[in-house]
């Protein structure tokens, strides 16, 4: 997330890989039902409609991204379903996190909340990770184990050349700081067909079992 980049970039544009009718299986938490995060969303949507430039993310939509799986058709049912049974029996010993999100940050591709502390977060996705590799073995597990930074996006660009700088002095003035707790993880089917990203919730496996 370049917070130095001064101008918007769009987000919409198909990543290697995604095509319509295409599906990707990946672990998020889902958090578009926290009441405290609703009500910070919905009292700064109105501010990110105003820019022009932003698409704000439903509320069902709302999310943290963990760890991707694969596309779906690249996965088979058995590997799926021992995956999801392994992050289960190791999310058992786990307990609830509490975690804080904000201040809201602009970058080129959106607006989002980062969330603290990283490394409670961290830990739930290397334990993933972990049940991944126990299927597939470690060098089969997909994107950098280093390079993760837990946010929740709140709205994404829809267009480029646009300058951040009128956002982030709009966000200036909303500088609140989120708490919730994170009870479980999601595994989901992930598509944009319509457009934004929507998912269906395959497994959510509880922390702390």
């Amino acid at each position: 997330m370049a917070e130095t980049e001064e101008r918007t970039r769009n987000h919409w544009w198909w990543r290697p890989g995604w095509r319509q009718g295409r599906s990707f299986y990946t672990w998020h938490f889902l958090v578009g039902e926290q009441p405290a995060l609703r009500e910070f969303a919905a009292r700064l949507r109105p501010h990110l409609e105003e820019t022009g430039v932003l698409d704000p993310i439903p509320f069902e939509w709302l999310h943290m991204t963990l760890q991707g799986v694969s596309f779906a058709d690249e996965v088979s049912d058995e590997d799926l379903i021992a995956i999801g049974t392994a992050v289960a029996e190791h999310l058992a010993d786990f307990r609830p996190i509490s975690v804080e999100l904000g201040p809201a940050v602009a970058d080129a591709e959106g607006v989002h909340l980062p969330v603290r502390p990283v490394e409670a977060v961290a830990v739930v996705r290397r334990c993933i990770r972990e049940s991944i590799a126990a299927v597939w073995g470690k060098d089969h597990v997909p994107e950098a184990e280093n390079r993760f930074y837990p946010h929740v996006s709140l709205a994404y660009a829809n267009t480029s050349g646009s300058p951040l700088a009128p956002i982030r002095e709009t966000l200036s003035r909303h500088g609140e700081v989120v708490s919730m707790t994170l009870t479980r993880v999601s595994l989901i089917d992930l598509n944009r067909d319509e457009g934004m990203y929507q998912w269906k919730v395959l497994k959510a496996p509880p922390l702390g079992g």
